[in-house]
This record gives C-alpha cells, structure tokens and sequence, in this order.
C-alpha cells in the first residue's frame, strides 16, 4: 500500500531541515519564557522578594549542574576504550536512542513551560519548582540536539549545513517575541496564557512530529539492502553515514569513573583554552543582554520613542540568527576558527571606533548597541561547531569506541555558565564604582518583558544626569575592549583548526572504517 502525498512529502525533507526544525520548537518557546516569567510572577502572581531570591539561588546551582549530570548519564558507556565481549551497540543505535529522548523531553518541555503561565501552588513553591522543571528538561533536549550534531556529521561543511538550518529556525521562532506584544496585560492575563498555551501544544507537537520523521529516516535506511551503513540524503551532494560499528568498553570493571574522565579533560589543552575563551563570551553575551534596555534607556532615550524601544528589543532577538546564515556560509569557506577570529577583530575594532567617537554620534551608537548584540550572540552560535570538533578529538585522543558528545556538551556548560551570574553582578557593580549610583536603590528599567520597556525616570540632579550617561557610555565600550582582547589572546593559543583538524578528522573517519570492518570479519 502506497503512502499517502502528505506522509511521503514529509519523508522527503532533507535530513538537516527536519534536525534544524527541532531548534524552531525550542526557540518559540524560549525568547517567551527569558522575557516573560520575571514580570509574571514579579507582577501578576505577586511573589515576595525573600522567595523570588531563593528560587533564583536555587536555579543558579540546579542550572550549573545538570548540564554534567544529565551528559554524564547519557554518554557514561562510551567513555572506554577497552574491549568487551559479547554484542554492542551502533552508533545508528546511539542516533535512535538521542532522537527518542528528544521525543519524550521535548513534549515534556511544553508542559515545563506551560506551568508557569497557570497559578497551581503558592507562588515562592510554584517559581522553583517550575524554574527547575523547565531548566532540566531544556538542557536535556539541547544536549541530545547538539550531540546529534556531532553524531550525524563529521566533515565542517556537513556540519555547517545543519547547523544552517537550525538558525533558519531559530529565527523564525523567534517570531514569537513579536506576536507577544500584541497579548501581554498584566491586568488581564487570560489572553497572554492562551497564547502560551497555543505555543506549547504547537511546539510539543511538533517535537513529537519532527523526531518521528527523524526515526523513520534511520530505520528505512537501516531497511535498505543496497545500503551498508546509515546513510542520510539531505540535498544535492550531501550526506551523512552512520555505519553500524560497535560501541566496545566493558559493562563494569573496565568502565571509566568521573574521576578519569575529569583528568582527561585536564590534559585535554585545546578544550582547556576553549572553556577559558568561551567563559568570556558566555559574560559578554548575557552582559549585553542584562543591559540592553538599560543602554537604550540613558543614551538613546531622549531620541527614540518606546515603539521603537520595543521594536529594537525584538530584532535584537532575531537579528542574530539571520546573521548567522552569512557568518556559517563564511565558515564554510574559511573555515570556524578564522571566522570567530574575525569577529573578535570586529568587535575590538568597533569598540575603539565608538570610544574614539564618543556618545554624542547618536546614529553610530545606535548602530553600535544593535551591532555589538548581533555579533556577540552569532559568535555563541558559531561556537556549537567547535565543540563538535572537539568531540572527534577528544575521541581520537582517549581512543573510544563512541564519541561521547552530550557529556562533553555539559562539561562545557558546566564551566562557562557562571558567566551568566557575573555579567549582571560585575555590570552593576562596575556601574556603581564608576557613578556612584546603585540600581538596586530605585528601579530605573522595567523587566525587559513589560508593556512599557523603560518608565519615565525621575528628572535627575543637573549634575548628575551626565554622570550616569557617560558611565554607561564607558560600561558600553570598554567591556567588549577587554573581552575582546582577552578572547584574541586566548584563541591565539587554540590548535584545533587547519592541518591539525584535518588530521583529526582523517583520524577519526579511519577509526569508523576500521570498526566496520571488525563487525564485517566476525
């Protein structure tokens, strides 16, 4: 029996649109919850100050933590090296196991996210227990995503394609910051839940949709007999093979404990020096994001109307991931690492410019601020490709059987998240050192989520206003200097590109052949 157009028109999607339109139903999810769930419990659910700081102490160490946990408890089998007897498994089953937990967290994700739009416990008990809820089901879901990238994909041109394809998604879900607007009311939030509630069963459908057509992708590969190993179209003269070598190590006595794996890490140089640079984009990119509203607030104010305040806010979620379609088809060329380097040139040449200039060209600040947003949050993008690299290499470095790369995903989180806490702790404290004002003493900006993006403030001493405008005119250029400067010195010292990750690659690509050919023999 036939299949139906539909059915056979959805599994003629190429392999990297149906892997990117995961990004989408987690996007559309996501720029909702950053902008929303602070005002929402702040605002509408009226939380206290005393459980609001515990649930965000809470989360703090719960989203430091499970990014290892979980990658430690999904790639734990493949960290040896050692033979074992009897049956293993292929690395078309490691596919299939990430595609099916993609399919449970996913939906999973929804429901996480769903709970926090619908009051069903005191509000302190609800804003923890549903920070963490979300928080560990989205770090299972971009593990298995990210780890997938690694696993379908070796060459950086195959890589770069996927990856492609989930910022195509990625900004078309961020769409949903847009439509937001037209529903948000803190005095009436029945409409704003019923939008939450249409993106949740919209993005948990689609998981549930995008990873079944994944899973019949392998399987029908698996089904065909002209086929030796898993290989998946994805357009005209793409493709990637997952052969069906084993993944060997013992079930017990020879199995690799934290411990080893952690000193691995520690002769581990390139992923060593990456962590460092990366801890350093990951404060930049949430410094700008902490304090963008506050930049719009004090040096383009009194030029631009809350309109386009609100419209600014919006593109700067969006603006990233277009970008980041250029900045891929560019490492394609190029190649990541001159790529990244470029763009911390970029950044350091724009910084002096702008200092040079000082803050009375408005129209170069203001394509300053959405620039230097734009660039930082595509240089995060980019880094998801570098990571893949140095899956294969810590592959080919420790000799096992299965690169382990949602684990090593997680280590990398594990040591550049505390950047998301010292962005806003060192912003405001640098601020206070500079200018003598505390923003915890009045609230000058609104949570980036509200109707009104920044209240009228009250008229400041003549004194003082100017003050304050150029201390965040100095906080605006001077940090991306010094993460510039400290990011090219950095990457100066990473190896991991040209001939060295040719060899690499080669390396690993004869590791696959030989395996195959091991289960071919028996």
């Amino acid at each position: 029996m036939g299949l139906g157009w539909p059915q056979a028109w959805l599994l003629g999607l190429p392999m990297a649109v149906v892997y990117g339109s995961l990004a989408l139903f987690t996007t559309i999810l996501h720029n909702v919850f950053l902008l929303y769930y602070v005002d929402t419990f702040v605002s509408v659910y009226k939380i206290n100050k005393a459980a609001f700081w515990v649930g965000e102490t809470v989360f703090l160490l719960w989203n430091s933590l499970n990014d290892p946990l979980f990658g430690w408890l999904s790639d734990r089998q493949f960290l040896s090296s050692q033979p074992r007897s009897g049956a293993g498994l292929s690395s078309r089953a490691v596919v299939l196991a990430r595609v099916r937990a993609l399919g449970w967290h996913g939906p999973l994700l929804a429901l996480a996210f769903l709970a926090f739009w619908v009051p069903w416990a005191p509000a302190g008990l609800q804003f923890l227990l549903c920070l963490c809820l979300y928080d560990g089901f989205l770090t299972l879901v971009d593990l298995h995503h990210h780890a997938l990238l690694a696993d379908l994909a070796l060459s950086a041109h195959d890589r770069t394609h996927l990856n492609f394809y989930c910022s195509l998604f990625s900004a078309a879900g961020s769409l949903s910051v847009f439509a937001s607007y037209a529903f948000w009311n803190k005095e009436d939030f029945s409409s704003f839940r019923a939008f939450c509630v249409t993106l949740a069963v919209s993005s948990g459908l689609g998981f549930l949709g995008a990873t079944q057509l994944l899973r019949w992708r392998v399987e029908a590969a698996r089904r065909d007999p002209g086929c030796s190993g898993l290989t998946v179209d994805s357009g005209p003269g793409l493709c990637w093979r997952i052969t069906e070598e084993l993944l060997v190590g013992s079930e017990e006595v020879d199995s690799i404990t934290l411990g080893q794996y952690l000193r691995q890490l520690a002769r581990h140089r390139n992923f060593l020096w990456f962590v460092s640079m990366d801890l350093v984009q990951v404060f930049h990119c949430h410094f700008n994001s902490n304090f963008f509203p506050l930049f719009l607030e004090h040096l383009l104010s009194d030029h631009i109307s809350l309109s386009t305040g609100s419209i600014l806010l919006g593109l700067s979620y969006v603006a990233p991931h277009l970008n980041n379609l250029y900045f891929l088809s560019l490492c394609r060329r190029w190649g990541v690492y001159a790529v990244v380097r470029g763009l911390f040139l970029l950044k350091l040449g724009l910084s002096l410019l702008m200092l040079l200039a000082g803050p009375d060209h408005l129209g170069l600040l203001c394509l300053f601020i959405a620039s230097n947003r734009v660039f930082t949050e595509g240089t995060c993008k980019l880094l998801t490709l570098v990571v893949t690299d140095l899956v294969d290499e810590d592959l080919v470095l420790n000799h096992r059987k299965q690169a382990a790369s949602a684990l090593l995903f997680g280590m990398v989180a594990l040591v550049t998240k505390p950047g998301q806490t010292f962005a806003p702790l060192l912003g405001t404290w640098l601020l206070c050192f500079y200018t003598g004002h505390d923003l915890f003493q009045q609230s000058l900006i609104t949570p980036v989520g509200s109707a009104h993006p920044w209240p009228e403030p009250p008229a400041p001493a003549p004194a003082r206003a100017p003050t304050l405008r150029q201390g965040c005119f100095y906080l605006l250029v001077l940090v991306p200097i010094t993460c510039a400067l400290l990011q090219l010195f950095i990457w100066s010292q990473f190896t991991l590109h040209g001939r060295r990750l040719h060899m690499v690659k080669a390396q690993r690509q004869n590791l696959s052949q030989a395996q195959t050919q091991d289960v071919k023999m028996v």
